[in-house]
């Protein structure tokens, strides 16, 4: 249908006017993104762990050839609130960039009215009852002239991104504590077993003791020696007893599991630390941003604090917007009538007192804020893998030592106990090399204890087995969650 001439003119305008936004849409306030370069030594300067493999971290676990522990992993996954509330900000992240995407689409509304109004006229003639209808249909769509809407959908997919991160490293995490736990439960009991086994042999000589004064063989100041050792070693057995029990509700708190499940699996096991395999540490420092989480994490909330800067910059220019309603209205005294209506809205900030400039400077500043947080980030870690290094170097070198004192001082005990039931050696003697020997065996099981520990700290340094480049699917057996992107 042509227009009326009095409105070509108008038309005209407005169509060229059009036509020059839409060539400007798309065209972005802010270059695009780039992951800032950080600073990173070009090698580990630290020890790599000795007799190291290059199995996958992923398997790690059954390195430790302990179905027990691999079980309570498995359970403390299945029913961890840490990966159930990651899981759930992953379900938020989501949701937000849906809203964020369906900006860059048109909205349509519809709406219908239905009334119905008497009017009395004369009290002869009565009067008349009136029936309107409406209905009526409502389009806009906004055109991302500078970027804005673009900018706010890339800022929700690098927090989704961040979020899924987020969970990785919540179960890396998780899995590592487990281990952790699980490790100083084992040490504990193993020192227990040793100190119970102390406290009955000072039991055995407490009574040969009394049995020797009675024959008045030996000094009454012997009983009380042998006295005072037992009750000693009661103590430091009782003591160990009690750590055990805090581990033990430790690690019952971690896997959700009763402690009565947990208490039946730990007896199928013996009380012994094996060593697992090692870990091959080769690859160069920078490897570390592909292999943590948790640094994938921190960069990817940078790029939305950077996607954020344009968001907020775009704000400040003009913002076009195509809307258009059509409408059907009809009554029982008036014909129907249909009225539509359609054109370009164009909205130009004009003074707002400065406040789209101040919310770019807060943006910028957040991204600066970002920015440190992922430089402090990537030093972190860095670091927590050189300490691993180191620590498990320094138990490698110690370990020989300790385990030839071990059994020095307690091959000496054992002759001197003898020499002692013969009446050769006093009972301080005696007890001076029982506590050698206990002295000796502790620093062993806390040595072989702290060299597993740095083993599983040196694992979750390094990424647990999560990398960038592989699919960041969560399994079906984290407590609601859905699948996140890729």
């Amino acid at each position: 249908m042509a227009l009326p001439s009095r409105h070509a003119g108008n038309f005209s305008s407005l169509s060229i006017g059009l036509m020059a936004c839409l060539l400007m849409a798309g065209c972005m306030t802010q270059p695009a993104y780039r992951t800032p370069e950080v600073r990173m030594p070009a090698a580990w300067h630290a020890p790599q762990p000795h007799a190291s493999s290059r199995q996958q971290l992923a398997d790690w676990w059954a390195r430790f050839d302990d179905p027990v522990l691999s079980q309570l992993i498995r359970t403390a996954e299945e029913g961890s609130p840490s990966l159930a509330q990651a899981a759930a900000r992953i379900d938020g992240a989501r949701a937000t960039l849906a809203s964020s995407q369906a900006g860059a689409f048109p909205s349509v509304s519809a709406s219908a009215g239905l009334s119905r109004a008497r009017q009395a006229q004369t009290q002869q003639s009565g009067g008349s009852t009136l029936t309107s209808r409406s209905t009526g249909l409502d389009a806009s769509w906004e055109i991302d002239l500078f970027g804005k809407l673009r900018k706010g959908s890339e800022a929700a997919e690098a927090r989704l991104e961040a979020r899924v991160a987020d969970w990785h490293d919540a179960r890396v995490s998780l899995a590592a504590e487990v281990a952790d736990n699980y490790v100083q439960l084992l040490g504990c009991r193993m020192l227990a077993e040793a100190y119970r086994a102390e406290a009955a042999s000072q039991a055995s000589t407490l009574r040969i003791t009394q049995t020797a004064i009675s024959a008045g063989f030996t000094a009454k100041a012997d009983g009380d020696l042998a006295a005072a050792s037992a009750a000693n070693a009661n103590v430091t057995a009782i003591a160990q007893g009690v750590e055990c029990g805090v581990l033990r509700k430790a690690l019952v708190a971690l896997t959700g599991d009763s402690e009565s499940a947990l208490v039946r699996a730990l007896e199928t096991q013996p009380s012994t630390l094996r060593d697992p395999e090692g870990i091959s540490v080769a690859s160069v420092p920078s490897n570390l941003l592909r292999q943590r989480p948790d640094l994938a994490a921190s960069e990817r909330a940078l790029a939305a604090a950077y996607a954020d800067i344009g968001q907020a910059d775009a704000d400040r220019y003009p913002s076009l917007s195509l809307g258009g309603t059509i409408s059907l209205a009809a009554s029982s005294l008036v014909s129907p009538a249909t009225s539509w209506s359609f054109g370009p809205a164009l909205s130009l900030p004009l003074f707002d007192g400065g406040k789209r400039k101040a919310a770019v400077a807060s943006a910028e500043a957040s991204y600066q804020e970002a920015l440190a947080s992922y430089q402090d980030a990537v030093r972190s870690a860095v670091k927590e893998v050189e300490q691993a290094l180191l620590r498990l170097d320094g138990t490698a070198q110690r370990y020989l030592d300790a385990k030839r004192a071990a059994q020095g001082y307690r091959r000496y005990f054992e002759a001197v106990e003898k020499n002692w039931q013969a009446g050769n050696v006093s009972l301080l003697g005696l007890e001076e090399a029982r506590r050698s020997a206990i002295t000796a065996e502790s620093t062993l099981v806390t040595l072989r204890r702290d060299r597993l520990r740095y083993w599983i700290a040196l694992y979750k340094a390094l990424g647990g087995g999560w990398s960038s480049q592989t699919p960041n699917a969560m399994p079906t057996s984290a407590p609601g969650a859905n699948p996140p992107p890729t």
